[in-house]
């Protein structure tokens, strides 16, 4: 349940949900490619073939056959968003959307409850400026009761709203709205829609709305907004997976055919409103730098320009190859990022060009220079080979992003944007059309008739300082609303479905399915563990090493993150920006980072580019260049990042919670984030970085993790080609030793930062609990489900459904091969902070020591969602290659999987009792990040424990 915000640059209609998500950032150096050159993404190779009906009601539906496990994606897009609130009611079409998970007339109750029962995976609901769309995907033999639920809540919803229902998710969207306005530059989208829109155009408010309009929200306005929305007619469902026709038809029309069409009301007309001149306008705020952000609005979605525009903005900002990279962040070395989008709409698409400062950069000076690389651009166009690069990017994006059926950007949401923005569901294939065919003139000629010379924009500057609150509008009554009489052209068919008897029953469900696991030795040493998975051209590849956060004990905390991150910024004959160029030209996604207990560096290749993709890879690991320069840089860009991750009240609460947890001097008494700090950084050489890198860095001891479109035999070749010789450097490193393990406070622990001007307190408060590897891992992992592991757990039941206080509360223990930090977490508004600490201290406290135990019903739930969504758990390669990482990390044997299911299934409430007994109440550590002008006298009053007021750092502050 959430705000669809604007896009970052991606294949429109193919979001880019890549599995390996390796930040690239960089800029344009050309390189000859060698003779194994890489064949362009061919977009035809992967497709969405569907087959739609719509039925006398209105209700369009479009099928996707996919059987490659046993699993439907439900998603259902109603055609409102904010762009059709009156005035005096903004975030209305928001507010809906939780509403609408607020139960129905025949199921009252939590909507989601059933779905975790048959172990529903993807599941949401998100709203923006011109839709409303909830999906979920269900295991085959649920797809009934999937869409009775749907159904119902279209149907039949009114009689289940009341004035409770109303004030509780009222109260939920205003705290999702002070947890967006309480971060860094969270102001900024606001203020942006009511400087690119003039009043009254449907886009000038945000889709959250006003505080004043949520408030002034009637039952009555409420119960006339659905009447007018939430027909058949106004929605596209799509049914993507395991499914065909014949029984979408009948299934479809059982649970949907008798619901009655709504007025057909007409969408707002096409409004662009291209800006007529500049514009500017600057805020302070609680942020270590400033930040530029410089926005045209531009052609609508559904256009050849919008998709030209993305091209643009890839060549222009859009990754290492960019342009602005080259000049601001690798040449010049003003800026710590910088990016270039165009994130389409209905009514009208935002070009955005966003660049975060160095600190004791003047902002003007970043800004001049965006101004002449645009310029520079929209007067040459890019050149052939950087057009053809991006092209590469967006179509190797879409490649990957359609290997998901459902949850956000996968096919069954392909298919249902299309339908709604264009009433074509394949759209997309035009839009792959124009990104293959588009040549460097039509890209510039884009480029000048939306942004060029005469064409305004407006730029909005953050600067560090004070945040003031933003003024709202008082709201206003809306005008009267008659709505038109139904089109006769509808009809409803009856169906028969009694309701009052409730959800329909899942009593069979399909069983796990997990590749089996295929082995061999590479000449180097390392184990290679293959996981078939055909269907789509992708390869991916995850390397694990020894190392880790743990690695940097006694040394500069942040080495281990800091040299895995190095890998990429040059390597082999490739700087740092030749080496993005290579691996854009490939379609190739690379990377490398530490976690707490090893190292990881990943690829993920497009089947038709394995060779020279691995030979890409093989030079990362192998012959990283650690270039002075680049190390500057990135070294200066990692700060600056720190001070970012410190200023976030989650980012701090993280940074300061494990040392107090784990006691200095222990390995895992760092900043979980493994950043380190800004001295220790600073202080890194080469030195350090070779020296992690020949230690850690090294096939011996090692494990590639392979899964996608290939065969033992097709890949130990290319493998052994490329890194067969790679020798390790030195001895043999076994492993990290062990961890120390760590006594728990005799009592419980405050600890405060201060965050002054918050309208939320971020609070977290955790234990050590043992270890992943400990053989009551799972049972605590259950007992935590019943407390804060689910959306219908404990923790978020009463602090969002009942007190909405927060916008979620939830628990969850780490992986570790030592203790784990087990850490409850809520982000609650500034005047509950006493009160949500008591309640969460009160349901930690009865859970733990047995007074409030697990109820077998509870158990029963967190068994059925952990056990029954397995066989969708696994739709994915990034799914299984996650897996495999935990059976290798921590000594699991091959069938772990369905081990881990025999013991779900078989514990006991007793069981999952005496694991919550292993949290102590009495030994709890909290840190709570708020303006202690608010919050640290209610807290002190609270007597949880000695109050301490400490910095992000961790460091106390004397008062």
């Amino acid at each position: 349940m959430s705000i669809a915000r604007s896009r970052r640059p991606a294949l429109k209609f193919g979001l880019l949900a890549l599995s390996l998500t390796f930040a690239l950032g960089g800029t344009l150096s050309l390189v000859p490619l060698d003779a194994q050159a890489a064949r362009p993404a061919r977009s035809a190779d992967v497709d969405i073939p569907y087959q739609q009906f719509t039925l006398p009601n209105g209700l369009r539906v479009i099928v996707h056959t996919d059987r490659k496990a046993p699993i439907v994606a439900v998603n259902i897009w109603y055609h409102v968003g904010s762009k059709d609130e009156p005035a005096g009611r903004t975030g209305f079409a928001h507010l809906f959307e939780h509403l609408m998970f607020n139960g129905s007339e025949n199921h009252p109750g939590e909507f989601f409850e059933p779905f975790e029962l048959v172990g529903a995976t993807d599941q949401n609901g998100t709203t923006n400026q011109d839709r409303t769309n909830y999906f979920q995907n269900v295991p085959t033999t649920a797809l009934d009761m999937a869409l009775w639920m749907e159904s119902d809540r279209m149907g039949h919803l009114l009689g289940a709203i009341d004035q409770a229902t109303l004030d509780e998710q009222r109260g939920v969207v205003q705290n999702e709205k002070r947890q967006g306005e309480n971060q860094p530059y969270g102001q900024v989208w606001e203020l942006l829609g009511k400087s690119m829109y003039p009043k009254g155009h449907p886009y000038h408010h945000s889709v959250i709305g006003s505080m004043a309009d949520l408030n002034a929200a009637t039952l009555d306005d409420v119960k006339n907004w659905f009447r007018t929305w939430y027909g058949p007619n106004n929605a596209v469902l799509v049914l993507a997976g395991d499914i065909d026709l014949a029984t979408a038809k009948e299934k479809v029309t059982k649970y949907f055919g008798d619901i009655p069409a709504s007025p057909t009301m007409a969408q707002p007309k096409v409004d662009v409103s291209p800006l007529a001149t500049d514009s500017r306008s600057s805020i302070t705020d609680k942020v270590p730098q400033a930040r530029i952000y410089r926005v045209w609005n531009v052609a609508q979605v559904g256009t050849v320009d919008i998709d030209r525009l993305q091209l643009l903005a890839q060549v222009l900002g859009g990754s290492r190859a960019s342009r602005l990279d080259q000049r601001l962040f690798f040449k010049d070395k003003l800026v710590d990022s910088v990016s270039a989008s165009a994130d389409y709409s209905q009514l009208g698409s935002n070009f955005m060009i966003s660049a975060t400062v160095k600190q004791g950069v003047d902002p003007a000076m970043v800004e001049a220079a965006i101004d002449e690389e645009l310029k520079k651009l929209l007067s040459e166009g890019p050149t052939q080979t950087e057009l053809d690069q991006a092209r590469t990017v967006f179509k190797a994006g879409f490649i990957r992003g359609v290997e998901r059926i459902g949850g956000f950007g996968g096919k069954a949401d392909v298919l249902a944007e299309c339908t709604v923005y264009t009433g074509n569901p394949g759209c997309f294939r035009t839009s792959l059309k124009t990104i293959d065919t588009t040549t460097v003139a039509q890209v510039k000629a884009a480029g000048n008739a939306w942004l060029g010379a005469g064409k305004g924009s407006h730029t909005l500057v953050v600067t560090p300082g004070e945040r003031k609150p933003l003024a709202e509008e008082p709201a206003v009554t809306p005008t009267a609303l008659t709505l038109p009489p139904v089109d006769r052209k509808f009809k409803t068919k009856p169906t028969g479905v009694d309701r009052s008897a409730g959800v329909p029953s899942t009593t069979e469900f399909p069983q796990l399915k997990f590749p089996s696991l295929q082995r061999a030795t590479l000449s180097n040493g390392t184990q290679v563990i293959l996981a078939e998975r055909k269907g789509l051209p992708v390869v991916q590849m995850s390397y694990l090493f020894g190392g880790g956060f743990v690695a940097d004990q006694g040394g500069k905390l942040g080495t281990a993150n800091f040299a895995m991150g190095m890998l990429d910024e040059g390597a082999g004959d490739y700087d740092a920006i030749a080496f993005g160029n290579r691996a854009e030209s490939l379609g190739a996604n690379l990377g490398a980072g530490a976690s707490l207990d090893g190292a990881t560096a990943g690829l993920s290749a497009l089947k038709q580019n394995l060779d020279p993709s691995v030979a890409l890879f093989a030079d990362m690991l192998r012959r990283p260049r650690f270039d002075q320069a680049e190390i500057d840089r990135v070294k200066a860009n990692w700060i600056a990042g720190i001070k970012q991750e410190k200023a976030r009240p989650n980012g701090a609460a993280m940074r300061v919670l494990p040392p107090l947890l784990y006691g200095a001097g222990h390995p895992y008494a760092i900043p979980f984030s493994g950043t380190g700090t800004e001295a220790s950084i600073a202080t890194l050489g080469r030195d350090d970085l070779q020296a992690y890198h020949a230690k850690w860095v090294r096939p011996d001891n090692a494990t590639l993790l392979i899964v996608g479109d290939t065969t033992l035999k097709e890949i130990v070749p290319v493998l052994e080609k490329h890194l067969g010789d790679w020798k390790p450097a030195g001895s043999s490193v076994a492993g990290n030793g062990a961890i120390a393990p760590v006594a728990i406070p005799k009592k419980p622990r405050v600890y405060l930062i201060d965050q002054p001007g918050a309208v939320q307190a971020n609070i977290y408060v955790g234990q050590l609990v043992p270890s992943t590897k400990d053989t009551g891992a799972v049972k605590f992992d259950i007992a935590n489900s019943v407390l804060g592991g689910e959306f219908s757990s404990r923790l978020n039941m009463n602090l969002r459904e009942d007190k909405h206080w927060a916008y979620g509360s939830y628990s969850s223990a780490s992986n570790a091969m030592g203790q784990r930090p087990w850490m409850a977490f809520a982000a609650v508004q500034i005047d509950k902070t006493a009160e949500s600490m008591k309640e969460l201290q009160r349901e930690i406290a009865d859970y733990a020591s047995g007074k409030a135990p697990p109820k077998p019903e509870e158990v029963a739930k967190i068994q059925s969602t952990e056990i029954r969504g397995l066989p969708g758990s696994y739709e994915t390669a990034g799914a299984v290659l996650g897996t495999l990482g935990g059976i290798v990390r921590y000594g699991r044997p091959d069938d772990y999987v369905f081990q881990r299911k025999a013991e779900i299934e078989g514990l006991t409430v007793d069981q999952v009792k005496a694991a919550a007994a292993t949290i102590q109440p009495d030994a709890l550590t909290w840190v709570v990040v708020g303006d202690l002008k608010q919050i640290e006298k209610p807290v002190r009053a609270l007597k949880l424990g000695e109050v301490s007021i400490v910095d992000a750092d961790g460091n106390p502050v004397k008062k």
